[in-house]
C-alpha cells in the first residue's frame, strides 16, 4: 500500500508539472488574484470535442423591429414607452444585424469560431405569437443566416427565447397565463421543423431567472410588472412546463432524425461562503444557489423544486397568514413529465458574490428576496468593470461549474461569459483580454484538475449591443460597434486576438525563450487523472 501511495503522489505531481510547465507560478489575474493554491495559471489544452462560440441575442443586435412583417415584442413596447432604459435607448436599429448578418458571420469566421449562439425573435416569425400567422420573411432571414454560417463552417446554437415575447401574447397575460405553454410548444415546433436539420444545439430559455424576477417581480425589464411575492413563482412554473413541452416535442418527433440536443440556459453568480469553516455560511451559500439555479434546474434534472425552497416558502406562507404556499406545487404526473428534460446544462456566469446567513424573516409583506434568508454582497476591493454588478473574480467560475457538476451530473456548456467596459471608443480592451484568459483558464482547471464535464465555452458578446436597461452605456463586445454611424461600422478589439489564439491552440500553450511552443498537456492530464483515480481507490 505504501508503494501505491507513493506512486499516486508521484503521478499527481508529474501531472501538475507537465500541465503547468513551469517552476515559477504565474497567476490567472496577477494584479488582484495571486493565491498559488487557487490562482496559478494552468497551461494545457481542452478535450478534442470542446467547442468555442460567441453569442448575441435577437433584440440586442438585429434591429429591423417592424421590418418585413415582424410583430411587436414586449421589448419594443417597453422601450417605446420611455422611462425604462438609460437615455431612453432602444433596439430599433441597434447593430442592424438584420441587414449586416453576412458581415457578422465574416467576423466569426476570421476568429476561427465553429459555433455561434444566437436567438430567434419569436415575433419575427410569428408576429402575433400564435401558429396561425407565420411570417415567411422572418423564416427566410434565419434560413439565410444559417446558410451563411454553413458556408463558413459555423454551426448554430439557437436560443428559442431570449426575453422578447410577442406583445400580443403579453396582452393575454404572457408567462403568467398557463396557455403560454401550448403557444411556446407550437413556436418551438415550427423552429424545429424549419431549422432543425442544421441545428446541433437548442436552448429553450435564456436566463429565465431574469425573466421572472426583473420582468414580473421588480418591473425593471419588459413587460414591466412589479409584484415580487407571488408572480415570479407562477411565471417560473409556466416557464418550466413550457420548457418540458418543447423538450418532449423535440425528443419524440425531431431528435430521431435531426440528432440534435436540447437544454436550457440558467444564469448564476458563484456564491462564496463568507466563512468556509462555518457550516452556517456553507449552508447559506448552498441555499443561495438553490434559490437561484436550483429553482429551475431541480425540476428539470432531478424532479421537483429544491426541498429547501419548498420548506422555507411553505413555512413563511403559513406565518404570513396564507392558506397555501406561494410556491406552486407540481403534480406527480408533472414531476415525472418534467424530470430529465435536459440534454445539457447551459450556464451564463460573469461574477461572484459573498454569502452569509440572514436571520429568518417570517414577516409581511412577503417577497422572493426575503425567502432564502441569505445576504449577498461583493467586496469593494475586487476588481470592477463597466457594470456596477460585475466584479472580476476568475476563481468563482470554476467553483460554480464544480457545484453544478456535483449537483446535476449532466454535460455543461458555458453559454455566456464576458465583461463590460464603459461607452467609449476603445479597441485595446486590456480588461477584457485579461478577463477572457483568466476565466477560460479556470474552465480548463475545472475540466483537467476537477474532472467536471464541460463541453464548451461561449464568449459574450460578438458585438457591442443594446444592453437592456443600460442601453448602449455598457459594452461587452469583442467587436466595437459605432452606434453613431448609420452604417454601424464594426472594428475588432484586442480581445479578438486573445480569444482567436485560445481557439487556435484549443487552450493555452507555453512558449520557451526562443518562442517555440510546447504541448505536453496530454501527458500531464494522464498523470493527473491516474493520480486522482488512485487517490480515490486508496481514499488518500
Amino acid at each position: 500500500m505504501g508503494v501505491l501511495k507513493s506512486l499516486t503522489i508521484v503521478a499527481m505531481v508529474l501531472g501538475c508539472l507537465c500541465t503547468t510547465m513551469g517552476d515559477d507560478p504565474e497567476y490567472v489575474y496577477p494584479d488582484d488574484w495571486n493565491d498559488p493554491n487557487r490562482d496559478s495559471f494552468l497551461y494545457g489544452t481542452f478535450p478534442d470535442d470542446f467547442i468555442f462560440s460567441s453569442a448575441t441575442s435577437a433584440y440586442q443586435i438585429e434591429g429591423g423591429w417592424n421590418t418585413d412583417g415582424k410583430g411587436e415584442s414586449i421589448w419594443d413596447n417597453f422601450t417605446h414607452e420611455g422611462g425604462h432604459v438609460y437615455r431612453n435607448s432602444n433596439g430599433d436599429i441597434s447593430c442592424d444585424s438584420y441587414n449586416k448578418y453576412k458581415e457578422d458571420v465574416a467576423l466569426m469566421a476570421a476568429m476561427g469560431l465553429k459555433y455561434y449562439r444566437f436567438s430567434i425573435a419569436w415575433s419575427r416569425i410569428l408576429p402575433q405569437g400564435t401558429i396561425n400567422n407565420i411570417n415567411e420573411a422572418g423564416i427566410n432571414f434565419y434560413q439565410s443566416l444559417i446558410d451563411e454560417m454553413a458556408a463558413n463552417g459555423i454551426k448554430p446554437m439557437i436560443t428559442l427565447y431570449h426575453w422578447d415575447l410577442p406583445q400580443a401574447l403579453q396582452d393575454i397575460g404572457g408567462w403568467d397565463n398557463p396557455d403560454i405553454v401550448q403557444h411556446f410548444k407550437n413556436y418551438a415546433e415550427l423552429c424545429f421543423q424549419r431549422f432543425g436539420d442544421r441545428v446541433p444545439l437548442w436552448i429553450t430559455f435564456n436566463e429565465p431567472w431574469i425573466v421572472t424576477l426583473f420582468g414580473y417581480g421588480t418591473g425593471q425589464f419588459a413587460p414591466g410588472i412589479s409584484e415580487i411575492a407571488y408572480t415570479p413563482y407562477r411565471v417560473t412554473h409556466n416557464i418550466i412546463k413550457s420548457h418540458a413541452a418543447a423538450y418532449h416535442a423535440y425528443n419524440d418527433t425531431y431528435k430521431p432524425f435531426q440528432n440534435g440536443q436540447l437544454g436550457i440556459t440558467l444564469n448564476s453568480d458563484w456564491s462564496e461562503p463568507w466563512d468556509r469553516t462555518n457550516q452556517t455560511s456553507l449552508d447559506a451559500s448552498d441555499r443561495a444557489l438553490q434559490f437561484n439555479l436550483g429553482w429551475f434546474a431541480h425540476p428539470i434534472f432531478k424532479g421537483d423544486y429544491p426541498e429547501i425552497m419548498k420548506t422555507k416558502i411553505a413555512k413563511k406562507s403559513t406565518a404570513q397568514g396564507l392558506s397555501e404556499s406561494r410556491l406552486p406545487a407540481f403534480t406527480p404526473e408533472e414531476i415525472a413529465y418534467i424530470k430529465g428534460t435536459g440534454d445539457f446544462f447551459g450556464l451564463n456566469t460573469y461574477t461572484t458574490n459573498q454569502a452569509v446567513a440572514n436571520v429568518e424573516d417570517l414577516s409581511n409583506p412577503p417577497s422572493y428576496w426575503k425567502d432564502s434568508d441569505v445576504i449577498s454582497w461583493q467586496e469593494g476591493s475586487w476588481p470592477g468593470s463597466g457594470s456596477g454588478w460585475l466584479k472580476i473574480v476568475p476563481w468563482g467560475i470554476r467553483r460554480l461549474i464544480n457545484w453544478i457538476d456535483n449537483e446535476y451530473n449532466v454535460p455543461i456548456y458555458v453559454t455566456e461569459n464576458g465583461v463590460s467596459t464603459g461607452d467609449k471608443y476603445e479597441l485595446d480592451d486590456i480588461i477584457r483580454q485579461k478577463y477572457y484568459r483568466a476565466y477560460i483558464n479556470e474552465v480548463l482547471k475545472a475540466i483537467v484538475l476537477d474532472g467536471s464535464n464541460v463541453k464548451g465555452y461561449t464568449a459574450w458578446s460578438l458585438l457591442d449591443n443594446f444592453e437592456w436597461g443600460a442601453g448602449y452605456s455598457e459594452r461587452f463586445g469583442l467587436h466595437f460597434v459605432d452606434f453613431n454611424d448609420p452604417d454601424r461600422k464594426r472594428l475588432a478589439k484586442g480581445s479578438v486576438d486573445v480569444l482567436s489564439e485560445i481557439i487556435k491552440n484549443n487552450g493555452f500553450i507555453k512558449s520557451d525563450d526562443k518562442g517555440n511552443a510546447h504541448v505536453v498537456t496530454s501527458y500531464g492530464l494522464a498523470f493527473t487523472c491516474f493520480g486522482v483515480l488512485l487517490s480515490q481507490i486508496l481514499n488518500i
